[in-house]
Order: structure tokens, then sequence, then C-alpha cells
């Protein structure tokens, strides 16, 4: 099988490279530099040139705060480039396979109690920040022109590659003797080496639709980093705090959390999230070795 993954120089689709590099597909990462989603033009022939079988849609703006200023910039990737792409996928008969995120939930503490298991794919979305929006944007424009498609929602998501929550704090665990983080917003870590493991096993089974893949067990920022600091052995003294004391343009869900039933049924079970953050700390430490 031919696998374009766009967005490949992110921590997801850095991933996906190397997690297929060991596959017997034929795969063509393409980073922003290699493919702008925003031209239509240039994804066409990419698509005439190389006849993929499938597509793994990794670009995405995640600059959730700086979203707020510059909206234009965030629709233009998650939502009309996905629209791009999704029509070369209709138009080369592709296989798309797209990346979303909690946030086109709306994430109040009302669904925190109607919801405790999480919201299903089933559930309306209601984003309430222009990254949410732009992203549902997206989600929107692959119903309505691309013909097979999977659409993966994931929440919290960490890797070895790239910028994220645990890397940042493991950064700051060095340089602070204390650290304040949020315990009032509620989710579930989603790991990228599992994302792509569980992933793939979807395409596999030839699956269309919503799927959401996370982590086992819910936990707040404030839990992951307590968690953090006691598997690294961090003297780092840790404080609890609202999300108020932070100063932040676009609003954040207070619940993130993701029911994953639906993969659950297919036979994928999910990962509990202290067992997948000490196998994103081992692959680190083999990333420095």
């Amino acid at each position: 099988m031919k696998i374009l993954i766009t967005g490949a120089g992110g921590q997801l689709g850095r991933e996906w490279v190397e997690f297929l590099g060991e596959s017997e597909h034929d795969i063509v990462p393409l980073t922003s530099s290699d493919l702008d989603i925003t031209n239509s033009d240039a994804i066409h022939s990419l698509f005439s040139e190389e006849s993929p079988d499938l597509l793994l849609n990794c670009a995405a703006y995640t600059k959730v705060d700086e979203a707020e200023d510059h909206p234009e910039d965030a629709h233009a990737v998650n939502e009309i480039g996905v629209q791009n792409l999704a029509h070369a996928c209709k138009r080369h008969r592709v296989y798309m396979v797209h990346f979303s995120t909690d946030y086109v939930f709306e994430g109040s503490e009302t669904d925190h109690k109607k919801l405790p298991n999480g919201y299903d794919e089933e559930f309306p979305p209601a984003p309430q920040n222009v990254y949410g929006l732009s992203k549902r944007g997206g989600e929107l424009a692959i119903e309505k022109f691309a013909d097979k498609w999977m659409i993966i929602r994931v929440s919290w998501l960490c890797g070895k590659y790239g910028n994220n929550f645990i890397k940042t704090m493991l950064r700051l665990a060095k340089e602070k003797n204390t650290l304040r983080v949020v315990d009032d917003q509620t989710g579930s870590p989603t790991f990228c080496f599992d994302v792509v493991k569980k992933t793939m096993k979807l395409v596999e089974m030839d699956r269309t639709g919503y799927y959401h893949i996370s982590s086992k067990g819910a936990t707040t920022w404030y839990g992951v980093t307590r968690e953090l600091i006691r598997l690294t052995g961090s003297k780092t003294h840790l404080e609890a705090v609202s999300s108020s004391e932070f100063e932040m343009k676009a609003e954040r869900p207070a619940y993130s959390l993701l029911n994953t039933q639906k993969i659950e049924e297919l036979g994928l079970e999910p990962i509990e999230w202290k067992k997948g953050m000490n196998v994103m700390l081992s692959q680190l430490n083999e990333l420095k070795a």
C-alpha cells in the first residue's frame, strides 16, 4: 500500500514515519515545506504523480492561543486545507484518515456531570475557541467532500517528538524548584505511539467514520505532572492551582475526556494513562542514548 503522510514534521507525523518505515508499505512523508495543503493545485498534482492508496493527514495549525488573534491562519490549514485534501481524495479514490481533537466539544462542567465516561463519537460538537471551530470545520469538510474517510479524535496528545505538555514539564522540573499546574481541567493524555498502532489496526479493518483514541482513566494536568515527578524522582515541589491563575486568550475545556467504547468493541484496548507515560519516558531515554 502506498501511503502519503502530511504533516510529517510534527509530533504525530514523525511517529507515523518511524512506525511505517519498519513496514512493507511504500510511504511518502510530506512536511509543510514539501506540500502546502492550502494549495489545491499542488495537492492534485502530487496525488496524480504519487497515486496513493491512503492519506494520513497529520497536518494542523495547533497554536491554540495565537488562533484567537489569527483565525484566518487556523481556518486556512485546519478547514480549507483539509477540504482541499478531501476533494483530492475523492477525485483520486484515496482512503482519507484525518486526526482531530477533543476541542470540538464544549468541555463544560455540565458535560462532565452528564458524561462520566467521556464524550462519545455521536455527541454533538460545540467548540468554544477558534482552534476548536477550525478543527470542527475540517471534520465537516471531510464529511461533505470525501468518499471513504475516517476521523480519529485524540486528546492531550503527547509523544517523544515535537513539543507537548509532558516534555515541557520535564524541562521545567529541572529548571524550577516549584511548579504550579492547573487541577481543574479533566481528561486523559493520548500517546502518539498508541495512536499510530490503533489507527493502523482500524485501517486494516477498513473502518470508516469517527473514532476516539485516548488512554484509560481520567486525570488532570496536575495529576499528569504529579505522576511524572514520581516516575522521574524529581524533587520539584508541585502546587495545584485553578486555570484562572493563568491568563490565556483561548478558553480551554474544563472537561476533555473521550469515550473509547467504540474502539474497545473492536478489540482495541486503551492503554492505562500511567502506563502510557512510562512507555513514553522510556522512549525519550532511548532517544538520548
